[in-house]
């Protein structure tokens, strides 16, 4: 069996990554236009910043495990805007490592990355980026972070779109018409599968509710 990572969508710039029989759910949210109240289960929460549509902790019922989680998880210091924080605060992105697999998330990134920033996350193997714009990164930024870092798989998150995110934000086709159709993936699921053999592709995740 290969070596598989699921990435499931739950809603806004909320994922539940599940690996080896275990789960970590990144950036939980609560009241965020047209998705429904979340709740889940996972080993493990993380959050980019304490906003609560993505800090929402309660929503998260914390799972009694035994040993050693298989995810490796590490956090680099970046803004939720472009003014160094003066408008919006902190933000972190999560670089999480399960078996051979990188996966960053780059919550609400408001601003370019540095050459050092981008170095560290260069050539991970799925990248989660926010493309709405407005409290984050507009689509032609988060390009230009995907052009850098050039990840395997891109997911887009953070826009709006079917009835459900902020309506000032942009939807997802602002992002994925940069790119040729072939690159575009519309999984029509909000789960995507990672393997050692995935091929390079935007894939875009279906909400289910």
């Amino acid at each position: 069996m290969k070596d598989q990572l699921k990435i499931k969508w739950l809603g806004h710039s909320c994922f539940k990554l599940e690996y080896d029989g275990s789960s970590l759910v990144i950036d939980p949210y609560d009241h965020v236009d047209g998705y429904p109240e979340l709740h889940e289960r996972a080993d493990l929460v993380l959050c980019s910043h304490e906003h609560g549509d993505h800090g929402y902790r309660q929503a998260i019922e914390i799972i009694s495990h035994e040993g050693q989680l298989p995810f490796k998880v590490e956090s680099m210091d970046t803004f939720h805007d472009d003014c160094g924080g003066a408008k919006r605060g902190n933000n972190l992105v999560h670089i999480i490592k399960a078996g051979d697999h990188t996966v960053v998330h780059l919550g609400d990134l408001g601003h370019m990355l540095s050459e050092a920033q981008t170095e560290r996350l260069a050539g991970c193997d799925l990248l989660l980026v926010p493309v709405g714009g407005y409290y984050t990164i507009d689509a032609a930024m988060a390009k230009r972070v995907c052009d850098a870092v050039k990840p395997r798989v891109i997911i887009p998150m953070h826009y709006c779109g079917g009835g459900y995110g902020y309506p000032v934000l942009a939807d997802v086709d602002g992002f994925t018409g940069l790119y040729t159709d072939k690159m575009i993936n519309n999984v029509g699921d909000d789960t995507f599968v990672l393997t050692d053999d995935t091929p390079e592709q935007i894939a875009v995740l279906s909400f289910k509710g």
